[in-house]
């Protein structure tokens, strides 16, 4: 018998959260309102991590895997970085990579894409 794969917030492009055999996929992630700052947008897009993950019954504190993506790592590495630790369990930080894109709207300053244990 296949377990079942649960989906959330679905539509014909992708689901922002897939959970199957207890994990779950989180896509990516971007903040609503992209003219704030990057501790702004960084607290928006983590704000939108926690509802994910209390929709799949989750929680920050049992993250696997982070991967965030940056339109400019050098300018905003820092300011991400200090919102991210307010925000993350210290005692349970998942396994995280960071990295520079470009993004298609040049108002996006970072995405994040999580898995996470259920």
């Amino acid at each position: 018998m296949s377990t079942p794969i649960h989906r959330i917030e679905s539509n014909a492009r992708l689901s922002r959260c897939v959970v199957h055999n207890g994990v779950a996929w989180l896509s990516g992630i971007v903040a609503a309102d992209c003219t704030q700052d990057i501790r702004g947008q960084t607290r928006q897009v983590l704000a939108r991590v926690d509802e994910l993950l209390a929709a799949s019954g989750s929680d920050k504190g049992r993250l696997l895997s982070v991967q965030i993506w940056m339109k400019d790592m050098t300018a905003d590495f820092s300011g991400m970085n200090e919102t991210w630790s307010a925000w993350v369990d210290a005692t349970q930080t998942p396994a995280r990579a960071t990295a520079q894109v470009m993004f298609d709207d040049p108002e996006i300053l970072l995405e994040l894409i999580v898995t996470a244990a259920v």
